[in-house]
């Protein structure tokens, strides 16, 4: 099963800036609102964006499940939305949220806890 967006319930102005990928997705980057900390990604079709934006907590299409899921409906970890906004290409979403309990599946409050990669740190002045 794939999403689809043939009938989206989005209106019509939001549908029109989105540039899906090749299955009809866009990145959703969720971040908590107050601290700023970067908290997963996931990825919407236009029904997901739809319930995001009218229900007050974050929908995403999950391409391992097939179908939709909203974030804490079994887990208890729930993302209450505060806001969403679309960038400039209009292919990532940042979902702004009030994150109750973990984010990350494997219990961790961010997906980016204690992940980090070797990385020269770069100066404005070099």
């Amino acid at each position: 099963m794939t999403p689809t967006s043939a009938q989206s319930p989005l209106p019509a102005e939001v549908a029109a800036r989105l540039k899906r990928d090749a299955v009809g997705l866009v990145c959703a980057v969720v971040q908590q609102h107050d601290s700023g900390e970067v908290l997963m990604v996931g990825w919407m079709d236009d029904e997901a964006l739809h319930r995001t934006l009218t229900s007050g907590r974050v929908t995403f299409w999950s391409r391992s499940r097939g179908g939709y899921w909203r974030k804490g409906d079994t887990s208890g970890h729930a993302q209450y939305v505060k806001s969403v906004a679309l960038d400039c290409d209009g292919d990532t979403l940042l979902v702004r949220v009030d994150q109750i309990g973990a984010a990350c599946h494997t219990g961790a409050r961010t997906c980016f806890d204690d992940h980090d990669l070797a990385a020269v740190q770069g100066h404005p002045d070099e």
